[in-house]
């Protein structure tokens, strides 16, 4: 009885020191900023946060009243979009801003952070441009991001790629054996975010997904106040080809829609 308990004892500390060692390495899981990293002087866009963080990107105008601010993926180098934006936004300002740490962005990235930042682009571009239509872009972590920014400013059109309802839940479906809605703190919960969002949003979701599973982005779309258009593309996996005609003239055709 005493070595089955002893056992037990390790089991369980053990168990909890992995508890531990999660909570505390959730951000380096999370965000994956070394393989996105330019010099400033690869940059053309820059952007003081309130907490005096320099953030940079890159700014590509088309001269017209509609804007487009895309934010990537948790390990996205989102400069790849600079050639691709006349066919993914065509007759759109494209705002690409690295998330902190990013790019050439100074900071670590966080949740919070980033929602600020967000909010932060979007109200320069809005002192810039009063009379600007702003549409977002966001794609699996950055859907996150979007999400948030929908649910606190005014967005004309939505886009949310490789999307899900939260962070959390997408956790709980990879570590069923964790009680990580006890550990996470980088929550983004966008089904919760976009309850006061009325607008059209546009989901586009890898049939295949294995690291968005299909659950995730279909319980989002279920939540909506408002039903999206959902585009799925099956048999792709996460990683899909953003620009791959099908995908890029949904995108586009989306963004250039008369208001409704």
């Amino acid at each position: 009885m005493r070595l089955l308990l002893s056992a037990v004892l390790l089991l369980a500390l053990g168990y909890a020191g992995l508890c531990a060692l999660m909570y505390l390495q959730q951000r380096s899981l999370i965000y994956l900023p070394q393989y996105t990293r330019v010099t400033a002087a690869q940059t053309d866009f820059e952007l003081t946060a309130e907490d005096g963080t320099v953030l940079r990107g890159w700014h590509l105008r088309a001269g017209g009243d509609d804007v487009v601010i895309y934010f990537g993926g948790n390990a996205e180098a989102i400069q790849w979009l600079l050639p691709e934006a006349d066919r993914l936004f065509p007759g759109h300002d494209l705002y690409l801003l690295a998330y902190r740490g990013y790019g050439a962005s100074d900071g670590r990235p966080s949740q919070q952070r980033l929602f600020d930042d967000a909010l932060a682009l979007y109200d320069h571009i809005r002192r810039q441009r009063p009379q600007a239509r702003i549409h977002v872009v966001g794609r699996s972590l950055g859907s996150g991001v979007a999400a948030w920014l929908a649910g606190h400013r005014q967005v004309e059109r939505l886009v949310l790629v490789s999307a899900f309802d939260s962070l959390v839940a997408v956790a709980s479906d990879h570590y069923p054996w964790l009680p990580v809605r006890w550990l996470m703190t980088e929550r983004y919960q966008s089904a919760k975010h976009l309850q006061g969002h009325a607008g059209p949003i546009l989901v586009i979701h890898a049939g295949a997904d294995s690291i968005i599973p299909a659950q995730r982005t279909l319980a989002l779309v279920d939540s909506l106040p408002r039903p999206p258009r959902l585009l799925v593309l099956a048999g792709n996996d996460h990683n899909f080809d953003l620009s791959r005609p099908d995908v890029a003239q949904a995108i586009a055709g989306f963004l250039s829609e008369p208001e409704s």
